[in-house]
C-alpha cells in the first residue's frame, strides 16, 4: 500500500480496451514524510476521489483484475480515501 494525491484526472481518446469506461486518476505518491515520491502513477478508481484528495493505493495487479472482472495492464487501484484530519 502507498499513500498519494490525487493531481488529476486522466482522459485519452485511445487507450486499452480493458481501460473503457474506468476512471482513471493521475496520482503522486508520497513519502513518510508527505513530500513527493517518485513520478506521478495512473491509478483506476472506483470510490470517487478527487484532485487534492489524499487516497490509499495498491499496486496489486491481480487484486485489480478481480476488481474489474477482466485482463488489464493496468497497475496500481485506489482502495481507500482516508478521512481528513
Amino acid at each position: 500500500m502507498q499513500i498519494g494525491r490525487v493531481v488529476a484526472t486522466a482522459t485519452s481518446t485511445v487507450k486499452h480496451p480493458s481501460f473503457e469506461k474506468e476512471r482513471l486518476l493521475v496520482v503522486q505518491l508520497e513519502g513518510v514524510d508527505g513530500r513527493p515520491d517518485g513520478e506521478p502513477v495512473l491509478a483506476f478508481d472506483r470510490l470517487g476521489a478527487g484532485k487534492g484528495d489524499r487516497v490509499v493505493l495498491t499496486s496489486d495487479g491481480a487484486l485489480l483484475r478481480e476488481l474489474l472482472g477482466r485482463d488489464t495492464p493496468g497497475r496500481w487501484s485506489v482502495m481507500g480515501v482516508p478521512d481528513a484530519r
